[in-house]
């Protein structure tokens, strides 16, 4: 399947952003804000995407349903981020748009409060059907959201973390599965 995706997109690109833009799959992470867990998310999928040798084969971005637009990644994130190897300095906040469920093959929400958002203002005909991204989990398969750190212990932010890691390595063994990228049943095993 990298094989496949990397023929699809060619490998002559430098500039990451650019082959990125012509990526034949594209994700968006959606929490709340757009300063927690979906810039987390963000960074880790594209970190592991590099270390898989799929950099610039999946667009990845993120947002919120309530972002103030512009707004840099908490500091607490972007610290634990650091810590386990993921850059978060660069992403800004943005919110959700009608667009996005047109121009993304995936829109994946953190929780259920943000799941239903999305599908109150998913538009007609749109391409994109919203899900809950815990359900690419295979190591916490009990857990089906991933909780909003914002208010909580400092821990919480090392928690997401864990549950995103894990989240983001079934996404990208549900690109490697022989039926093809997003096939249904694609996540957990």
């Amino acid at each position: 399947m990298i094989a496949r995706l990397k023929a699809l997109l060619g490998r002559g690109d430098p500039d990451p952003r650019a082959a990125e833009a012509k990526a034949p799959t594209r994700v968006l992470f959606v929490c709340m804000g757009n300063i927690c867990r979906s810039p987390s998310a963000e960074g880790v999928l594209r970190a592991r995407l590099a270390a898989a040798g799929m950099q610039g084969l999946v667009g990845v971005e993120s947002a919120g349903t309530h972002a103030m637009r512009g707004s840099e990644p908490d500091p607490r994130a972007t610290q634990v981020a650091l810590k386990r190897g993921y850059d978060l300095a660069r992403l800004r906040a943005r919110q959700v748009v009608p667009e996005d469920f047109d121009r993304f093959d995936r829109i994946l929400a953190m929780d259920d409060d943000n799941l239903g958002w999305l599908k109150a203002k998913l538009p007609a005909g749109a391409r994109c059907q919203p899900e809950l991204l815990m359900r690419y989990s295979r190591r916490f398969a009990d857990v089906s959201q991933v909780p909003d750190p914002y208010y909580g212990a400092p821990d919480g932010f090392d928690r997401v973390l864990d549950l995103l890691e894990d989240a983001c390595d079934g996404v990208i063994a549900s690109l490697a599965r022989p039926d093809g990228p997003w096939s249904p049943g694609a996540g957990r095993t």
